[in-house]
């Protein structure tokens, strides 16, 4: 697999949802790129998940991401092809060198996820 292990500055232009950011980066002298970014070895909660906890723990990320990339100016880490076309997966770093993910899960509003089946967000009724 391929990856780009070089820091790569980005600006965010727009929060998917709690693990997905659209980024703009410069590729070569006066060229562009935007693409989608989905943060590694993170599981989230999903906006569109099956149950209102789920879904509310899914917008408190989803705000943490928009707040803590409010500046819009990131680091791209570790970048390479996702599952799906179109979406890269990498780490993000933000204001301070911080990472992302682990501010997500500090936060209680994400897990460590290394493949495999997820786990429920919500314990069952």
């Amino acid at each position: 697999m391929y990856r780009l292990l070089a820091p790569i500055p980005a600006e965010v232009l727009r929060v998917s949802d709690c693990d997905t950011l659209d980024v703009r980066t410069r590729i070569w002298l006066g060229q562009s790129i935007e693409i989608r970014v989905r943060l590694d070895k993170i599981d989230t909660p999903e906006i569109r998940g099956k149950r209102a906890l789920e879904q509310d723990l899914a917008q408190q990320a989803k705000a943490l991401v928009v707040q803590t990339t409010a500046d819009k100016h990131v680091v791209l880490r570790d970048v390479h092809y996702g599952k799906l076309a179109g979406r890269v997966v990498g780490r993000i770093e933000v204001a301070g060198g911080k990472d992302l993910s682990e501010t997500i899960i500090a936060r209680g509003l994400g897990g460590p996820y290394a493949r495999g089946k997820r786990q429920p967000w919500c314990p069952p009724n």
